[in-house]
């Protein structure tokens, strides 16, 4: 982070750990859902129809964030930036705890499974408005010519997140027994998202606002109703971000949950080889997300954002034959490079969407675009996946269905202008008609 002052690293650094501790409380979901959940809290069907039933709590979430997206966005763009960022990380620990001690079916009946898709959609309102606050403090405190770099550090939240929640659930399934870790031992990881949050807490509120919003402030012209004016004035803006993201989050969540799904189902696998996998490509992403917001800070955002796009649609062709190969190394060969593709696209991302709104209606606009994108990318796509492969009896249904999501994505850079050079202070910002 050389070139950066003091303030900003501060800032990077705590919106770092406030999104990877978020997104270590998502993924912790995420995961139990394909390994646990089913079992647990919908023993009474089949073992298919349980892991789709888990799967559809676990996209409770998705359509709770961009509600959160909505109403953080609305109090972030009025009151700024800092306190929403304490709130969500509150909203989302005390959730991801309370989850950790649900007792399950065989105690609770039918109210097991409800009281747990509840405090799933507590959690995607907090992630909902987390993912543009982190962002948009990153992008606001740095160095203008940074803004890729600075901003992708939120996103390197999300395989940290992943690793950590991932990374327990994985020691803790490899060393206890199986009808331990059923019974306490995938808890364990929940119940400590309560310590993480007064870590996450003590970071965050040694920052200051940022300094555009409080320009803004200043001058008496924040927003009165920010989502009206964000589809008033920024449409265009609102369409790109939305579909820019929708093919990188169905990539994502086929490349990272369907895989368990996939290998611990029809190829019959021990669940250790795909989150061995799965952890492995995460860890390098640390590195690579930054690289390519790096990258968009030179060549510009579109062009690296569009080459993770063509990478991802490519290598789904071979992602699911080198899966069937059942090989460990194969296995994590494919993880891997399918979270290079990822990380191209997600690393310039954020600073991409962020920068297509104003300064008094970023947090609003840049959350409503990103997040109303996940449920049609991530919330459904490891469904699809498994109904595909269901209905059609191949994988290359599936890869079918990530090209056209992509297709998508495209479209989205397409109609979008070129967003490194713009000047964020400007009021308003660009609108390519």
């Amino acid at each position: 982070m050389s070139g950066s002052t003091p303030q900003s690293r501060r800032v990077i650094l705590a919106s770092l750990i406030g999104t990877s501790l978020e997104w270590y409380d998502f993924f912790l979901y995420t995961t139990a859902a394909t390994l646990v959940f089913g079992k647990l809290f919908f023993p009474t069907f089949d073992p298919l129809n349980a892991t789709l039933l888990a799967l559809t709590t676990n996209a409770v979430a998705f359509v709770a964030r961009p509600l959160g997206g909505i109403v953080f966005g609305h109090f972030g763009d009025r009151t700024g930036r800092k306190t929403v960022l304490v709130v969500t990380l509150l909203v989302m620990g005390v959730s991801t705890f309370l989850i950790g001690v649900l007792p399950g079916y065989d105690t609770l009946g039918v109210l097991a499974p409800v009281m747990l898709a509840t405090l799933r959609f507590v959690q995607g309102l907090g992630l909902g408005g987390e993912w543009g606050g982190a962002v948009i403090m990153s992008l606001e405190h740095g160095d203008p010519r940074r803004r890729g770099f600075n901003a992708s550090w939120p996103q390197v939240g999300v395989p940290a997140g992943y690793v950590l929640a991932t990374g327990l659930l994985a020691i803790l399934s490899f060393t206890l027994p199986d009808a331990a870790f059923m019974s306490w031992g995938w808890r364990v990881p929940f119940l400590l998202s309560g310590l993480l949050v007064l870590v996450g807490l003590w970071v965050r509120l040694k920052i200051t606002e940022s300094p555009l919003f409080a320009e803004v402030e200043q001058k008496g012209a924040k927003a009165r109703m920010p989502l009206l004016e964000v589809l008033r004035t920024h449409p265009r803006a609102l369409l790109s971000a939305f579909t820019a993201r929708i093919g990188v989050d169905v990539a994502f969540y086929t490349f990272t949950a369907y895989i368990l799904v996939y290998l611990t189902g029809p190829l019959e696998l021990d669940r250790q080889v795909g989150l061995n996998a799965v952890l492995i490509a995460s860890a390098l992403q640390l590195g690579l997300i930054p690289l390519f917001g790096s990258l968009s800070d030179r060549y510009g955002r579109r062009p690296v954002y569009f080459a993770g796009v063509v990478g991802a649609a490519v290598w789904v062709f071979a992602f699911f034959p080198l899966l069937e190969t059942r090989s460990t190394f194969l296995i994590i060969v494919a993880a891997v490079v399918a979270l290079v593709t990822h990380a191209a696209m997600y690393g310039p991302q954020a600073a991409f969407i962020a920068e297509l709104f104003s300064t008094r209606l970023r947090y609003s606009g840049a959350s409503m675009g990103y997040q109303v994108a996940g449920i049609a990318g991530g919330a459904l796509a490891p469904v699809i996946a498994i109904k595909l492969v269901d209905t059609f009896g191949t994988t290359l249904a599936v890869s079918v269905y990530v090209v056209i999501a992509l297709a998508i994505t495209t479209l989205g850079l397409a109609i979008a202008p070129e967003t490194r050079d713009l000047d964020l202070a400007a009021e308003p910002m660009p609108q390519r008609t």
